[in-house]
This record gives structure tokens, C-alpha cells and sequence, in this order.
């Protein structure tokens, strides 16, 4: 007998929809479709070559670069000198 019977199956499949009701049950059967179809959907445009947005007769412009500080060269490292002070704690009101 054990778990793979029939009947301890139909019993566990009444104790779920008692449990959680079948507006949930249903809920969550499309939730998961969903996530099915997106995940499917995303691994196939991941597998597709991405296609070129320029024609082939026109040259393709190099992208600009984020920062335009980046491009020029540095002149001089810029630090900031400082001393380290210890900082006095305030006394306690309590004590």
C-alpha cells in the first residue's frame, strides 16, 4: 500500500482544496503558467542573434563616451591632507 496508492492520493487532493479553496488553487495554476510562458519567451530571445538597427550601406557611429572627464588625461592626482584628531566623548547625564 504506501503513498503511491489511489486513495491516499485522493485524500491528500480533497485535504489541499479544503485547505486552500480552488479560487486559490486556480490562481496560482495561472500564476505558474505565466511564469512558464515568460520563461520561454526569454530564453528564445536569448537565443535569437541580435539584429542590427542600421542598414548595411550606412556607417555606424561609435557611442559616446559617459563621462567626457574620462577621455582626457589626468594632469595631477588630486588629494585632500588631513590630521586626525581624537574626538572627546560628551559626558553622560546619567552617571
Amino acid at each position: 500500500m504506501g503513498i503511491f496508492d489511489w486513495k491516499h492520493w485522493i485524500v491528500i487532493l480533497v485535504v489541499v482544496v479544503l485547505v486552500f479553496g480552488t479560487k486559490k488553487l486556480k490562481n496560482l495554476g495561472t500564476d505558474v503558467g505565466e511564469s512558464i510562458k515568460g520563461f520561454r519567451k526569454a530564453m528564445n530571445d536569448d537565443e535569437k542573434p541580435a539584429e542590427p538597427t542600421a542598414t548595411p550601406g550606412q556607417p555606424v557611429q561609435p557611442a559616446q563616451p559617459v563621462n567626457p572627464q574620462a577621455a582626457q588625461p589626468v594632469s595631477a592626482p588630486h588629494t585632500i591632507d588631513v590630521q586626525a584628531q581624537k574626538v572627546e566623548e560628551p559626558a553622560r547625564k546619567d552617571s
